[in-house]
């Protein structure tokens, strides 16, 4: 690693192996970052001695620390700005009160019984052992993403999952730096929290809606632009977040979230592009980490590490959820599955590393722990989520129905260019163009049969595998696409009686 060389083909070495390790966890059903982790791991000190920060007898040095934390946290903003932006507003706005109060009210109660337990586990103090609490109770956004997009679950639970680990990591950092830090806890601590929430969430609110004001009007010379534009919106967020003493996360969570809602200039391009750098920030991410936990004291923490996340597991995590959820009347089967899709991942490692920079003494005992806990349980629950879902009966009615929708904006027009296909066993099959009843506006453009373009006429009859280009103005995006899902889950008699989705389901879409 001395030369540029050197570190560019490693590099893309690592790179390309991740690339596939894409492929091999999604067919073995287990999240791909664990194979980033055990990359890093080879890569580390135990496998071909690249050294970052760590020796074999001082264990992490302070300046390999303070690196790994700030990388860890430029990446998650990566990893969040990603997940704002890709997230539909109007898929998760029923899940909103439910994902908000995952992400407060759970994290509180999930903190609280932690910290009891590694008290009565570890026999540390109050301070270290909510400490160890606050590290353990936050979800990885990485994670819940990556598995739930396999796992056909309903709208609604895997939207409030979303929103719990896009929005947990706000609330979660600041009580982490709070217990870490030498200074005493006082009354006005939770006033604090909430004062960086509120501001963080107004801070991100505002760049988000001024930034797609500007982005609009602005003419950039490149449509490459557009998405370094948005980049920089987001960083933004979270640097004015922390100079005023804010949550720097929930900005950027806000930002990009108003930002993938709202009707940008190379929308697609935009997209895409933050899409690809989610997954660079994953795959740094977790080699990173890989390659500074040291794996010869992983054995040490085993023990105590599986006790402690099966404390976590059975009896923090439903606990939460259970008190999180008591407002929204959700039944025991949907509890249950929130309760086992509390994936940890890359998030816990790096808060770890923050108690290490303030010095604390049980530091690098928690790192250690930490890495344990996210290895063995995010295997046990990512691998078996879909198999749950299915014994607790709550996967979507008609999974395989579900129609599979990519959109790309057509500025001029203020339009979308829906890429909708009939998958296999979908009940779009046999049904007439006539038949869809899509809103006035919008239009079937193409329709293509094993590469051949068929006629678009009234009377043209889809079948399984078509594929089709539908083009939808802004205001009825909406109601084309949940009629088509709906026609493609039961049939082209849905809604029969029922008035066609023009006039009031456009206005509701407008909203």
């Amino acid at each position: 690693m001395d030369t540029l060389e050197h570190i560019l083909g490693i590099s893309a070495i690592v790179m390309l192996v991740a690339l596939a390790a894409i492929r091999v966890s999604r067919r073995l059903g287990m999240p791909s970052m664990l194979l980033y982790l055990a990359i890093g791991m080879v890569l580390g000190n135990a496998g071909l001695g690249i050294d970052f920060g760590t020796t074999a007898t001082s264990g992490p040095t302070p300046s390999g620390t303070l690196l790994t934390e700030q990388l860890g946290l430029a990446a998650l903003v990566l990893i969040l700005a990603e997940g704002g932006l890709t997230t539909r507003w109007q898929s998760v706005k029923p899940a909103l009160g439910l994902g908000i109060s995952l992400a407060t009210i759970a994290v509180v109660v999930s903190i609280a019984i932690c910290g009891l337990g590694v008290h009565l586990l570890m026999g540390f103090d109050w301070r270290t052992s909510l400490l160890w609490g606050a590290v353990l109770s936050s979800t990885d956004a990485a994670a819940v993403f990556s598995v739930l997009r396999g796992v056909p679950v309903r709208r609604k639970l895997s939207a409030a999952l979303e929103l719990e680990s896009g929005l947990n990591d706000a609330p979660v950092v600041l009580a982490v730096v709070m217990l870490a830090s030498p200074d005493p806890i006082t009354w006005t601590a939770p006033l604090l929290v909430i004062y960086e929430l509120v501001v963080g969430a107004l801070i991100g609110a505002a760049i988000g809606f001024g930034g797609a004001w500007w982005l609009r009007r602005v003419a950039l010379p490149a449509g490459g632009l557009y998405p370094l534009a948005a980049l920089a919106l987001i960083v933004g967020a979270y640097a004015l977040g922390g100079e005023v003493h804010a949550s720097g996360f929930l900005a950027v969570y806000v930002t990009a979230l108003i930002l993938g809602n709202s009707s940008l200039p190379n929308r697609a391009i935009t997209l895409s592009f933050h899409e690809g750098l989610g997954w660079l920030a994953q795959i740094g991410l977790f080699v990173l980490l890989g390659l500074y936990v040291d794996p010869t004291r992983l054995p040490e923490v085993l023990l105590p590490g599986l006790a402690i996340g099966l404390m976590l597991l059975l009896v923090a995590r439903p606990i939460s959820v259970v008190a999180a959820s008591l407002p929204f009347r959700l039944s025991w089967r949907e509890q249950a599955f929130l309760s086992w899709s509390g994936l940890r991942g890359a998030v816990p490692i790096v808060l770890a590393t923050i108690p290490l920079m303030y010095g604390r003494e049980t530091a690098q005992d928690l790192l250690d722990l930490m890495v344990v806990v996210v290895v063995v349980y995010t295997l046990l629950q990512g691998t078996s989520l879909k198999r749950i879902a299915g014994w607790l009966g709550i996967i979507d009615v008609a999974p395989s129905d579900e129609v599979q929708i990519e959109a790309s904006t057509l500025d001029r027009m203020g339009a979308f260019v829906l890429q909708v296909g009939v998958p296999e066993g979908s009940r779009m099959h046999g049904v007439y163009l006539s038949q869809l009843r899509l809103p006035k506006s919008t239009t079937v453009a193409l329709i293509l049969r094993e590469g051949v373009s068929l006629p678009v006429t009234p009377t043209t009859r889809l079948q399984t595998g078509d594929d089709l280009l539908i083009v939808a103005p802004q205001k009825v995006r909406g109601a084309t696409e949940q009629r088509l899902r709906a026609v493609s889950r039961n049939g082209p008699l849905v809604g029969w009686f029922t008035r066609p989705a023009t006039g009031p389901a456009e206005r509701t879409s407008e909203q």
